[in-house]
C-alpha cells in the first residue's frame, strides 16, 4: 500500500538581516520578510512624492544581460526629477532589483510603482506568480494570514475573512517581503494568503512590486 506523504504547513520567516530573503527559496517557506528600517531620506522622498497629490502608476519590463548588471530604470519617475531625493530613491529601487535578480538568477523583471489611495486588492487572495517582491515606501504594508487561518476555498470572495481579526498579520512600511505564489514549482495550493491594507482617510501608500518574468 502506498503511503501518502503529508506536506507540513508553509512557514513564514522574518529577520532584521537581509540574508533572510534567501529563505524564500526553501520549499517550506512561502513568505520571507527583511525587516529593514527605511532610511529617513527615502521616507522623506516618498512622503514628498505622495504630497504632490497626483496619480502614479508606472511600470517597466527590465531586461538584464546578467543578474549583476545595472538595471535600466530610464523613464521611472522622470516627471519628478526636480524633487529632492529622486536620484537616491531610484538608486534604492535599482539596488533592490539587483538583489532580487541575483537571488533568482532572473533575466527579465517586471517593475510596478504605484501611489494608492485605497486598498488595491482588499480581499484575501493568493498571487498566481512564482515569487513577488513587495515593499511599501510610505503607508501601511500588506496583510497576511498563517496557514489554516482561512479556508482557501473562500479566497477572493466577500466571505474570505479569518474567524478572528487578531489572526491578521501585517508587514511594516519599509520592510521588504518575498511572497511566494501559486506558480512557484512545488508551491501549488500553498501560495501566501494576503491582501492590501485599508488606508485611513487622506492617507496614501507608495508601493513597489517586482515580478520574475524570465
Amino acid at each position: 500500500m502506498l503511503e501518502l506523504k503529508v506536506q507540513p504547513a508553509p512557514l513564514q520567516v522574518s529577520s532584521e538581516r537581509i540574508e533572510i530573503l534567501g529563505d524564500a527559496l526553501r520549499d517550506e517557506v512561502n513568505l520571507a520578510v527583511w525587516q529593514r528600517q527605511l532610511p529617513e531620506h527615502l521616507a522623506a522622498f516618498a512622503s514628498s512624492l505622495l504630497a504632490q497629490g497626483e496619480p502614479l502608476a508606472e511600470s517597466l519590463s527590465i531586461e538584464l544581460a546578467d543578474p549583476d548588471a545595472d538595471p535600466d530604470l530610464h523613464g521611472l519617475l522622470s516627471g519628478y526629477s526636480d524633487l529632492p531625493g529622486q536620484a537616491a530613491f531610484l538608486a534604492d529601487v535599482a539596488w533592490l532589483l539587483r538583489a532580487y535578480a541575483c537571488l533568482l538568477d532572473a533575466r527579465r523583471i517586471g517593475l510596478r510603482l504605484r501611489a494608492l489611495d485605497g486598498a488595491m486588492c482588499p480581499r484575501f487572495h493568493v498571487d498566481h506568480v512564482p515569487l513577488r517582491l513587495i515593499t511599501s515606501y510610505a503607508g501601511p504594508g500588506s496583510q497576511w494570514l498563517g496557514e489554516g487561518n482561512l479556508s482557501r476555498q473562500l479566497l477572493g470572495g466577500a466571505q474570505a475573512l479569518p474567524r478572528d481579526g487578531a489572526l491578521v498579520e501585517q508587514i511594516d512600511c519599509g520592510h521588504v517581503a518575498l511572497v511566494k505564489g501559486e506558480r512557484w514549482v512545488g508551491n501549488e495550493g500553498r501560495g501566501l494568503i494576503h491582501r492590501s491594507p485599508a488606508l485611513p482617510a487622506g492617507e496614501r501608500r507608495l508601493l513597489l512590486t517586482l515580478d520574475w518574468l524570465a
